[in-house]
């Protein structure tokens, strides 16, 4: 299998995040979530690590707002250049607002802490010199993946970071710059009809919201209910698309503690769905925080859970890019993504 992976990702690495009561902690989404699945990786016999290419931003631009992106660009130095505290110790420093736009409205913010805060969604988006790159290769992986899909009509896996599900037209948030599956999606569906499964534990409110009204792209997410999980304001089961797209998203909210049986349940009815839409592609959000014991997830999913969801969706049979999310037992992580993956 083709894995495209760049090291850039190691460029993106925030000092501390912001937990709910305000908690200061170390950053979960690190560089060792990869370095755990490269070492699994390195012990099988069918993975083949590629750099992505550089597909430039026109792609990126088709899924992300232009001002968006701008402000991710420029966010870090424009920080830096604006305080001496930070700029005499970037190290120790990520950009992170402290007003966030309770209500989206079209006026745009001309100050950075402003722009902060309208385009960033919560406090683990941090932003540090490298985000802006390391969210740039992750896209050019995802986008690799697609293309080696499309060409070869097989499966590839882009080991991206940081991950994008989150990560709206005009907003990142979860960890999530640029929206990696979604960019990818769109670039696929120039040349067929595309179903984007998203299986990471929290909903793709990202993806849903670049999708929502388009009926070109089946989205799909199975995640924990937003009742109690986050991203709690987007998510729930009455939410299947608008306009053109009514009826082309579909959410699958479960309860905490769900097992195996259950989320195989709602895989199956997942299955059919795209079974019914005929895509000529898959895209895949593979996240693994559904498993048991993920310090940011309350399933219950099993190793031999992941070897069945992978079955399952492999059985497909669609030219299908999978693309990496989340997970955050790092411990376990490589062991876990590599079981899913042997079953494609």
């Amino acid at each position: 299998m083709k894995i495209f992976y760049s090291d850039t990702h190691r460029r993106h690495y925030p000092p501390f995040e912001i937990f709910d009561g305000g908690k200061r902690v170390p950053y979960l989404e690190n560089p060792d979530r990869m370095d755990q699945i490269l070492s699994a990786l390195e012990k099988t016999d069918w993975a083949e690590l590629i750099e992505p290419a550089d597909f430039g931003l026109d792609p990126i631009r088709a899924v992300h707002d232009e001002d968006y992106l701008n402000f991710l660009a420029t966010c870090w130095d424009e920080w830096l250049a604006s305080d001496p505290k930070v700029a005499a110790a970037p190290e120790e420093n990520a950009f992170l607002p402290a007003t966030f736009a309770l209500r989206r409205s079209t006026r745009k913010p001309v100050t950075l802490l402003g722009k902060g805060g309208y385009y960033m969604m919560d406090l683990s988006a941090c932003i540090v010199a490298g985000t802006y790159p390391a969210a740039l290769s992750s896209a050019n992986c995802a986008l690799s993946a697609a293309q080696f899909v499309a060409e070869n009509s097989t499966r590839a896996f882009a080991l991206c970071r940081p991950p994008g599900h989150h990560a709206g037209k005009d907003y990142a948030g979860g960890y999530c710059f640029i929206n990696n599956a979604s960019v990818a999606a769109n670039w696929l569906s120039s040349k067929g009809k595309v179903a984007l499964l998203d299986i990471d534990y929290h909903a793709g409110n990202g993806t849903q919201d670049i999708f929502y009204e388009r009926d070109d792209v089946l989205t799909i997410s199975i995640h924990g209910d937003p009742e109690f999980e986050y991203p709690h304001y987007i998510g729930f089961a009455d939410e299947t698309g608008a306009g053109a797209g009514l009826g082309f998203h579909k959410n699958f909210p479960l309860a905490a503690g769900t097992t195996d049986a259950q989320y195989l349940s709602a895989l199956d009815e997942s299955l059919g769905m795209i079974q019914k839409f005929a895509p000529k592609f898959l895209v895949l959000s593979t996240g693994m925080d559904t498993f048991d014991g993920d310090p940011l997830g309350s399933f219950k999913v099993s190793r031999n859970g992941f070897a069945e969801i992978g079955k399952r969706i492999s059985a497909l049979n669609l030219p299908t890019a999978i693309i990496m999310e989340g997970g955050y037992a790092n411990k376990a992580l490589g062991e876990n993504i590599v079981t899913l993956l042997e079953q494609f």
